[in-house]
């Protein structure tokens, strides 16, 4: 049989891109350098995009339209390149250039806090001045863009050197971006951990952060693919582990701080926090009762040799905060507000010790043999 470029090209009519549903020559994806030598064909697929979702699915189809429609014969298979319009995502350390510091806020266990302590610490150290950004990397349970009242905001595109880069939100003094502007937000995120872990890369990668001083992560809770993920993309440089006082919570806490700590992993740990540490009601701000049980965080970090670097106490105003989008740190006078001063204070310690006593970390780089 003869082949000839018109062949091929009539039989990459039959493959539309799974985006837009337009079949991939009308929408001017083949590249006209198609080869021809004898019974192999090879040629080029340009994308918008360096990093499409779809590609490896659109070669794929590529490939199995040309065995289809121009003959069964031909010698196709992995002789189809992708080329992008699109600059590539930088490699480290050129991922975040200006950003100078980034913290892991994770937890053993869902339900702790977490996300309230992330939101409120970022908001505290961009009162003290710092340049702050927050990634809710909490894709099963984006709460953060509520807790900073932006739950309708949509995240801007902008050209930076010839790349299509996401802008964040800003509030507070905080840029923040978070998976929950880019999903329905009441329904379920059921996504592949795949899925979830390429979204996360595009929301550090692909976004324009700028100067930063402190980068804090939001971690799932947990110990999963997603943290795995996040100490491959980005070098960390401390985590802060967040735990009510109770045995429970404790135990997952330790694993927590094990996670990190491993031999592949290595993220030195700054300090734990301590959340809920006891009920104090509005009218009788001198009591203290001690609902989750009395410093057992305390226990905890003075067991594992790690600063405790804040407790904070169960005060109704810190759930109002959170539901209103008005984090409690903004109201420095208060109770909550200074616990959460004080949390920040000891942060900035802890990470310039790091710094000082530490080599800087590096991205974990898994191998398989």
């Amino acid at each position: 049989m003869t082949i000839y470029p018109q062949l091929i090209i009539d039989a990459l009519k039959n493959v539309r891109y799974p985006g837009t549903g337009q079949d991939i020559v009308s929408a001017g994806m083949v590249e006209d350098n198609i080869r021809i030598e004898g019974m192999k064909v090879s040629f080029s697929l340009i994308t918008e995009k360096a990093h499409d979702p779809f590609i490896k699915s659109v070669v794929k189809m590529a490939e199995q339209a040309i065995l289809t429609y121009a003959g069964k014969d031909i010698d196709i298979k992995g002789n189809i390149s992708v080329k992008s319009k699109q600059p590539p995502r930088p490699d480290l350390p050129d991922l975040l250039p200006g950003v100078k510091n980034i913290i892991a806020v994770a937890s053993g266990k869902g339900g702790v806090g977490k996300s309230t302590v992330c939101t409120n610490l970022a908001v505290a150290l961009a009162q003290k001045g710092y340049k702050v950004g927050l990634l809710d990397a909490d894709i099963f349970g984006p709460s953060v863009p509520k807790m900073f009242g932006v739950e309708d905001a949509g995240p801007m595109l902008e050209k930076r050197d010839g790349r299509d880069l996401i802008v964040p939100v800003e509030n507070h003094g905080v840029k923040m971006l978070s998976i929950g502007f880019f999903v329905n937000k009441g329904d379920a995120v059921v996504w592949r951990g795949a899925m979830a872990s390429n979204a996360l890369k595009q929301l550090i990668g692909d976004a324009d952060w700028g100067e930063l001083d402190y980068f804090l992560i939001d971690f799932p809770p947990g110990t999963s693919d997603i943290h795995l993920t996040l100490v491959q993309t980005v070098p960390i440089t401390g985590a802060v582990i967040v735990s009510t006082p109770q045995e429970v919570a404790l135990a997952d806490a330790r694993k927590g701080i094990s996670m990190f700590t491993g031999d592949k992993v290595n993220v030195p740990i700054l300090g734990l926090v301590e959340n809920m540490s006891w009920f104090t009601p509005a009218e009788l701000p001198e009591n203290r009762y001690y609902i989750f049980g009395k410093e057992g965080c305390k226990r905890l970090a003075e067991e594992q040799g790690y600063a405790l670097l804040g407790q904070i106490p169960i005060v109704q105003s810190i759930r109002e905060g959170g539901d209103d989008g008005q984090p409690v740190a903004l109201h420095s006078d208060s109770i909550t507000g200074i616990a959460f001063s004080e949390l920040a204070d000891n942060l900035v310690q802890a990470v310039e010790k790091r710094n000082r006593e530490l080599p800087k970390t590096g991205i974990v780089e898994i191998t398989r043999k």
